[in-house]
């Protein structure tokens, strides 16, 4: 590559303790403070070359024109890049995603953690990794989070504007004492219905249980954290579970309702549940759409996935996954086991 091009590859997290709701739009500042975990497994890789030739920049998904609404996205922020690095040159963007998109499977985390990635080396910023997830979040909010590698907290902030700027970041969390999987039960990789975005603004503006859940969020995040700081992964379990049904009842609270469940996604609930019956230790997740991740240890994976398979069209076995980075380097504090 030359030195006005980088290609960064990024990996899809899943939030334990969850992300729904901005208090500013503008700079995807959160209302809650979140912590997730960084995957192993459907990695996006961006490509980004500067040119001082293009007119405009170029957008492309795998080799071909990418879809409007997306492709305005990655142009909005290559505008944030370039005045950061007070550049004029357009850019082309092509990007290669693993994960089925707008399914509720964290594509937009993993797109905008590599396109900040990518851009940022472009563009000759040089930015820590702290202010690497907070320009991803100005792509996508949970982009913050998939900087870093394993487990991850985005720190909600304080305040708007440019303080809340600058105090809303990501950092990862050290737990060695749990050595955990993720099992990706996808019931329907098509895309939703109810686009996240849209039906966050829907809940927070309607829902009547949504202050209450943002309340408990922050106790939930307490506890998570000394659960991972004292190796208790049937803790960490049991609140993800707790902090995950109480962001889709605000949503069920919305007007309308916003519902993501299909009838796969209580089979495969109802399974965790049989499984835990039956001294099998496993919890659920889910996020903005059907399909549902399951929290196990990684000794237990492949019974997990054997479990869930009949109510699956697909099953994956995660593990703990890098954070963003270059395709020739991989930062010190992005390994997949912290």
């Amino acid at each position: 590559m030359s030195d006005d091009s980088a290609v960064a590859i990024a990996h899809p997290n899943i939030a334990l303790i969850k992300y729904w709701g901005k208090r500013e739009e503008s700079l995807h500042l959160p209302v809650t403070t979140s912590l997730s975990l960084t995957l192993s497994e459907f990695p996006t890789t961006t490509a980004v070359s500067v040119d001082p030739g293009l007119p405009a920049d170029r957008v492309t998904v795998g080799g071909e024109p990418a879809p409007a609404a997306f492709q305005e996205r990655v142009v909005t922020f290559l505008a944030l890049v370039r005045d950061l690095a007070d550049a004029r040159e357009h850019a082309c963007v092509d990007t290669v995603n693993t994960v089925p998109t707008g399914a509720g499977l964290a594509s937009s985390a993993a797109g905008f953690a590599a396109l900040a990635t990518a851009a940022s080396a472009a563009y000759g910023l040089d930015l820590d990794r702290r202010a690497l997830s907070r320009l991803a979040r100005r792509g996508s909010g949970s982009a913050a989070r998939s900087v870093f590698g394993g487990f991850a907290v985005w720190w909600c902030g304080e305040g708007d504007g440019e303080a809340g700027d600058r105090s809303s970041f990501a950092e990862q969390i050290r737990a060695p004492l749990v050595d955990p999987a993720m099992v990706v039960a996808i019931v329907d990789g098509r895309e939703k219905a109810h686009p996240s975005r849209d039906a966050m603004r829907r809940t927070v503006a309607t829902s009547p249980f949504y202050d209450a859940w943002a309340r408990s969020s922050a106790r939930d995040l307490d506890s998570m954290r000394s659960a991972l700081d004292a190796g208790d992964l049937a803790a960490v379990g049991e609140i993800a579970e707790a902090n995950a049904l109480g962001m889709h009842a605000t949503m069920l609270g919305a007007r309308p309702a916003v519902r993501y469940f299909a009838p796969g996604t209580i089979r495969v609930l109802d399974l965790v549940h049989e499984m835990r019956a039956g001294g099998l230790g496993a919890w659920f997740t889910m996020d903005a759409g059907p399909n549902v991740k399951i929290l196990c240890d990684r000794r237990d994976s492949a019974a997990v996935a054997q479990a869930v398979a009949c109510a699956a069209e697909r099953v994956v076995v995660t593990t703990p996954g890098p954070g963003a980075r270059l395709r020739e380097t991989v930062a010190p504090d992005a390994a997949a086991r912290p």
